[in-house]
């Protein structure tokens, strides 16, 4: 029996869903060379992509190539990836390109119909900023789908752990964490917690593995290592502490967080129970974000360079076809950076 036809949407429903003009929705979709703000080229590009609009996109495309660089990732709401885009915008616009960015929420079907409908609309590249592509049948699709825009003559870049056939940038979180455990280890602390955030994770499992090492390596004992998930974000970390403080912290003398935006809950709930940061609890995050220089005590923190890694991955998407070798793959290493939410209790007890 044959399904029903879908629905024909029109470029008047993608206006509404953006919430702009007509004609504001037509330059977007028809890669119109008068300029349009990045932040409606967004909204045009993601109402089109959730209503399924592709109406005489490939004639458009043979038209002309759009100036619009795309960026795809699963969570535009982190200060880290605020600080990418960012850097991606400026860099971009040294050769009078701009960002457009979707959001995926991480869900495999939206990243596919995402990268779908944007490789139609045919944008001078595709940034992905994931840490992982599906497997089975959604994540071989998506796959596809890339390695046939690039045979169009596209550029993608993936900013991220992903082992795919692209240019791609990660960052060594393992390596980069171990070097926040040794240096608590270092500093006297005996009896960490690591607010690991949640497993499915990624790079909150991998920064968990390098705090363990680190810890490890400075003469903590193992047994005294305790692990305790939770949301990742300010909310999951300030209930994961303040549960932590109403059972008791014992013998507890450092927190460290899979990233800022966690240890700053932590900051929160130790202020709401009284607890003394660093003078009973040391506490330290991972991004260097900048509320962590911002906060009392400024945050002890592992900073990655987002602005360096925006703006790479951009010149990576715009290299020429013919400049093209091997496929380039970067790994970028934290910076340690002690603030004053940590303390040398080793240095207390000599």
């Amino acid at each position: 029996m044959p399904h029903p036809a879908r629905p024909t949407v029109t470029l008047r429903d993608v206006a509404g869903a953006a919430g702009v003009s007509v004609a504001t929705a037509s330059r977007v979709l028809s890669g119109s060379s008068r300029s349009v703000a990045p932040q409606y080229v967004s909204r045009v590009l993601e109402a089109a992509a959730s209503l399924r609009y592709t109406a005489d996109v490939s004639a458009r495309a043979m038209r002309r190539k759009s100036d619009a660089i795309a960026l795809v990732a699963d969570d535009l709401t982190t200060p880290s990836i605020a600080l990418v885009v960012a850097a991606m915008e400026r860099q971009a616009r040294t050769v009078d390109a701009f960002v457009t960015v979707s959001a995926t929420r991480g869900l495999p079907e939206r990243q596919l119909e995402t990268v779908r409908t944007l490789c139609g609309f045919w944008p001078r590249a595709l940034v992905l900023t994931s840490s992982r592509i599906a497997t089975g049948e959604v994540g071989a699709r998506l796959l596809e789908e890339l390695l046939a825009y690039e045979r169009r003559g596209g550029r993608v870049v993936i900013y991220g752990d992903i082992d795919v056939p692209f240019d791609s940038i990660r960052v060594d979180d393992r390596a980069s964490a171990r070097l926040l455990g040794a240096h608590l280890a270092a500093t006297g602390h005996r009896r960490p917690v690591i607010l690991a955030g949640s497993r499915e994770r990624s790079f909150a499992a991998e920064r968990t593995s390098g705090f363990v090492e680190g810890l490890l390596g400075g003469g903590v004992d193992v047994q005294d290592i305790r692990i305790v998930n939770c949301e990742v974000g300010r909310r999951g970390a300030f209930e994961a502490t303040a549960a932590l403080i109403g059972g008791g912290l014992g013998d507890t003398d450092a927190l460290l967080a899979v990233n800022d935006q966690m240890a700053i809950g932590a900051l929160a709930a130790c202020r709401a129970a009284g607890v003394d940061v660093p003078g009973r609890l040391s506490v330290s995050g991972f991004d260097d974000i900048q509320l962590a220089a911002d906060v009392t005590p400024r945050l002890t923190t592992v900073a990655l360079p987002f602005a360096d890694i925006g703006a790479r991955s951009i010149r990576l998407a715009l290299t020429a076809g013919e400049d093209r070798r091997d496929v380039v793959r970067e790994t970028v290493m934290g910076t340690l950076v002690p603030g004053g939410s940590t303390v040398d209790r080793a240095a207390r007890n000599r």
